[in-house]
């Protein structure tokens, strides 16, 4: 599906001009090429070695720097960002993972810069790794490190239409001064 259709909710939040833009989670590639598209400087962050491999293979063409770092550390990634998406992967943290990895954002993300994630809900497929997560708690989370929620939307339907599964989107915005608990 396209990046236009799977993050609709996502468009108005993107820079208008040239930023620089994270993708977490990347997979394949198909929204850091998106983004890279619309004229951004993409990192592609991607843990798994064989979809990061096909995302450079497919999208060789496209301004993508790849990097291989994993949530809640992200240790390779440097900020600051004007945005960053994260589709699809925050219920693969358990709850403290959450925690570092939303201090960790907070931390990568510039000033008034926007954070992006969906957020999945419903029954977990058989040997995944995957933590009920609401949008309640990812905002009060955010909150905690000067990220506050600018876009909530709920009950998404499910592109795949799988059973029992939804998704929220959210957007948070970093404040324009220091995040508690960054050290910015």
């Amino acid at each position: 599906m396209a990046f236009e259709v799977v993050h609709e909710e996502f468009l108005p939040w993107l820079p208008s001009a040239p930023s620089r833009v994270v993708d977490i989670g990347a997979g394949s590639g198909r929204d850091a090429t998106a983004l890279a598209a619309r004229g951004h400087r993409v990192v592609a962050v991607e843990p798994t070695p064989e979809l990061r491999r096909i995302g450079q293979r497919l999208h060789a063409d496209a301004a993508i720097d790849w990097i291989d770092d994993t949530l809640p550390s992200l240790t390779g990634l440097r900020g600051p960002f004007d945005f960053m998406l994260l589709s699809a992967v925050w219920m693969h943290l358990d709850e403290q993972e959450r925690v570092d990895a939303m201090r960790r954002l907070a931390g990568l993300v510039a000033p008034g810069g926007c954070v992006a994630l969906s957020l999945r809900h419903g029954p977990v497929p058989a040997g995944r790794r995957m933590f009920a997560v609401s949008a309640a708690e990812t905002m009060a989370l955010a909150e905690r490190f000067g990220l506050s929620t600018v876009h909530r939307s709920d009950e998404g339907p499910d592109c795949l239409s799988r059973e029992g599964v939804s998704w929220s989107a959210l957007v948070l915005r970093a404040e324009r001064h220091a995040a508690p608990g960054t050290g910015r």
